[in-house]
C-alpha cells in the first residue's frame, strides 16, 4: 500500500487525486453499463435465441450489466447449481457496479434510485432460486438485506418473506414484518395475519382476523384447502379481490399453512362448504 509523504497536506492531495481517478472511472464504467443496459432492455423484449444472443452482447458491451447475468439466468434450467451461480454472478456484478460508496449513499432509496433496479431484481431472482435448491435460510437472508435496501418494497417482497418466515416458523420475525407494513389492506397481508395469529395465539384469534381476510378475498380458502383447483399456469395479471389474486397469494403462502399443524383443518372448519370454482376473467397477454 503506497505511502504519502511529506505529512498531512500530503497526504490530503494524494487522497484528492486518488478521489479524482475513483470518480473518472465511475463515469467510464456508469457510461459502458447504461450502453448494455439499452441491449438488455431489447433482449427482455426478445425471446428464443435471440434473446439469449442479446443478453451475451450487452455482457460484451458491459460485464457489469446485471440484467443481462440475470437473463442467463432465467433461462437456465431451474434447480441447477450452474443456474444459482447464475444469479451469484448477477447479484456480484451488482454490488461490484453500484460500489460501497453508492450502497452506502443510497441504502434506504433503493428503487427510487433507477440504476439500483437491476440489481433489486437480481436479488429477487437470486432469493427464489436459493428456495428452490433448498437454502431457505440464505434465501431468506437475502430478502431480507433487499428490504433493508429499499424499505419502500416497490418489488413486494415483503409477501414473500413473510410467507418464507410463516413456513420457517419464524413467528417473531413475522411478526415484527407484520407490524412493520401495518397499513398493507392486501388480502395476502390479511391471510398472512390469519396465519400469524394461529401460529401465536390459537384458533381464537386467528378466527378475530379471519373476517378481515375473507372481506379482502373470498377466493383463498377454496384454494388452500384444495376445494377450487389452482390455475395451470401463474395468473399474469390480477386485480384485488379476485380469483386471480387469491391464485397469486397462494402460490407462495399454501406451504406455510401446509407447515402449521392444524391450520388448514381449523380454515376448513370456519369456512365450510364447497364454493363454486369462479369465473376466470381471459386477459390479453403482451
Amino acid at each position: 500500500m503506497a505511502k504519502a509523504k511529506g505529512g498531512k497536506a500530503a497526504v490530503a492531495a494524494q487522497e484528492r487525486r486518488v478521489m479524482r481517478m475513483v470518480e473518472d472511472s465511475t463515469i467510464e464504467i456508469d457510461h459502458q453499463v447504461n450502453g448494455a443496459q439499452d441491449i438488455a432492455f431489447d433482449a427482455m423484449e426478445a425471446t428464443g435465441k435471440e434473446r439469449l444472443a442479446l443478453a451475451a452482447k450487452a455482457l460484451q458491451a458491459s460485464p457489469l450489466c446485471v440484467d443481462a447475468w440475470g437473463i442467463l439466468a432465467s433461462e437456465a434450467p431451474e434447480g441447477l447449481p450452474f443456474t444459482l451461480e447464475l444469479w451469484r454472478q448477477a447479484v456480484a456484478a451488482g454490488e461490484v457496479f453500484i460500489g460501497p460508496w453508492r450502497m452506502a449513499e443510497w441504502r434506504g432509496e433503493f428503487w427510487s434510485v433507477i440504476e439500483t433496479r437491476p440489481y433489486m431484481r437480481a436479488r429477487q431472482g437470486l432469493a427464489v432460486e436459493l428456495r428452490r435448491q433448498g437454502m431457505a435460510a440464505e434465501a431468506i437472508d437475502t430478502l431480507r438485506g433487499s428490504l433493508a435496501l429499499n424499505p419502500n418494497d416497490n418489488q413486494g417482497l415483503r409477501y414473500i418473506l413473510l410467507d418464507w418466515l410463516l413456513e420457517a416458523d419464524a413467528l417473531a420475525e413475522a411478526a415484527a414484518l407484520h407490524r412493520a407494513y401495518e397499513e398493507d389492506s392486501s388480502a395476502a397481508w390479511h391471510y398472512g395475519a390469519v396465519l400469524l395469529a394461529f401460529r401465536q395465539d390459537g384458533e381464537a384469534k386467528a378466527a378475530e382476523a379471519l373476517p378481515a381476510a375473507l372481506g379482502t378475498n373470498p377466493h383463498v380458502p377454496g384454494l388452500l384447502l384444495g376445494r377450487v383447483p389452482m390455475p395451470a399456469e401463474s395468473p399474469e395479471y390480477y386485480s384485488p379481490g379476485d380469483a386471480d389474486e387469491a391464485a397469486v397469494y397462494c402460490e407462495t403462502a399454501a406451504a406455510g399453512w401446509r407447515a402449521a399443524p392444524g391450520a388448514l383443518e381449523w380454515l376448513a372448519r370456519a369456512v365450510p362448504g364447497e364454493p363454486t370454482p369462479p369465473k376466470r376473467r381471459a386477459r390479453a397477454k403482451g
